[in-house]
């Protein structure tokens, strides 16, 4: 059965016009559906047409094909562009179809990410050889001046992290990923190679970085000349700190969650694209509630990279599972502290404690065993903030993300984010 949804007429320039249409067909006994539109583009130019490999007189289709009634447990919703005629070789279309996804492909090579669990946050270059040397030989994508001059604090904490994993006895599990960074001094050589790991060597290198506070006000270049000075390897690697974090991080400068009275407040969303929409979706069938994730910030190097997942019962569980398999979390700050453990380094400072708050389904699938949330599901877990508290700090502790107050206060902030991010 086909049904015409809606048609509309969009305006090109002054003169030119294009007639749209959306079809949806749709398969009742398989509860399958495609929904269609139809651009027409005669409005194109015949050097423009002929360079897309686009056909002027037959229309261009945009296919979203998906299933009625199993959107959030049934297959992931695929897009086609495509035009009947050329559709095995109409090349614009397969660049257009990967628009929503472009975070699950290198940059560089336009392969699918290898990382351990799924896309990247944003578009960015993955860590196969030759699109290394391509990044950091040739530029692509190569934004460590901008991140150092705008947001000098994330790039601490980053390093902070990084370093905290390397001090760490635990670092063979969790100073993941390794990194993957060419040699300056030979260009067909990796200077870091996860292949063959020298943590070492790497400590050395992050030794000798400038500190941040002096690249935030020091030209770059002379940034970078001071660090080849000390170890060549020293900016290479503060390269790949900034771009291989997969997260969107930013300090909050204005608004801020007054219950929690720390200065180093930032905006943490952790999950790709496809996680966010499954946790939408989620929650709009179950609703959902804020509450803490204590974790020492040795364990932050990779959560940034990797997101959270379940660690019961791997290698990566540090603390007991006393109430099975997920990820813990609380709405009480004072237990989640409990298990954030503490480290220098972080902006001159000692005894760093770190918390995050966490967004969390409440479906069936909530374990709650008093203040200790257990959450088997990783989709149902999101990240939005995350706390420093430094110069033996112990904190804010009495804070119960369940009182409406604090609640509202939530609630306002990541508002306020939305409209200004």
């Amino acid at each position: 059965m086909e049904t015409v949804i809606c048609s509309y007429v969009l305006m090109y320039g002054n003169s030119n016009v294009v007639i749209c249409f959306i079809l949806c067909r749709e398969y009742g006994a398989i509860d399958d559906v495609d929904i269609d539109l139809h651009i027409d583009v005669s409005f194109l130019d015949e050097e423009i047409a002929l360079a897309w490999d686009v056909i002027r007189w037959e229309p261009v289709i945009v296919r979203l094909h998906c299933s009625l009634t199993q959107y959030l447990n049934g297959p992931v919703p695929t897009v086609d562009v495509f035009q009947v005629s050329t559709k095995d070789r109409f090349g614009l279309g397969h660049q257009l179809k990967k628009t929503p996804v472009l975070n699950e492909f290198c940059v560089v090579c336009d392969e699918p990410h290898v990382f351990q669990n799924g896309p990247m946050l944003r578009p960015t270059v993955c860590e196969r050889e030759l699109c290394v040397f391509a990044f950091q030989t040739l530029g692509v994508m190569n934004e460590a001046a901008d991140e150092i001059a705008t947001g000098a604090q994330v790039v601490d904490l980053l390093v902070s992290m990084c370093r905290s994993a390397l001090e760490s006895p635990r670092k063979v599990v969790i100073f993941e990923p390794y990194p993957s960074v060419v040699d300056p001094c030979d260009s067909q050589a990796l200077a870091f190679n996860p292949r063959k790991k020298d943590y070492d060597r790497v400590m050395r290198a992050l030794d000798s970085l400038t500190s941040i506070r002096e690249m935030s006000q020091a030209p770059y270049l002379e940034v970078k000349r001071q660090m080849d000075k000390h170890d060549p390897l020293a900016h290479p690697l503060l390269q790949w700190v900034i771009s291989s974090n997969r997260s969107h991080i930013v300090k909050l400068l204005v608004t801020r969650l007054k219950f929690m009275h720390t200065q180093h407040q930032f905006l943490l969303l952790s999950s790709p694209p496809a996680k966010e929409s499954n946790f939408r979706a989620a929650k709009n069938l179950f609703g959902s509630t804020f509450a803490f994730h204590g974790s020492h910030i040795e364990n932050w190097h990779s959560i940034l990279r990797n997101g959270l997942v379940v660690a019961s019962n791997t290698r990566l569980q540090l603390h007991g599972a006393i109430y099975g398999s997920g990820i813990y979390l609380s709405p009480m700050s004072s237990i989640s502290f409990g298990y954030s453990g503490q480290q220098p380094q972080f902006l001159q400072s000692r005894n760093l404690k770190c918390i995050a708050l966490c967004e969390v389904i409440t479906s069936p699938d909530l374990h709650k065993h008093g203040d200790i949330w257990v959450v088997p599901n990783t989709d149902h877990v999101c990240t939005r903030f995350f706390f420093v508290y430094e110069d033996g700090q112990v904190g804010d502790t009495s804070i119960n993300t369940q009182d409406a107050g604090i609640h509202r206060e939530i609630l306002r902030v990541i508002g306020n984010q939305t409209a200004t991010g």
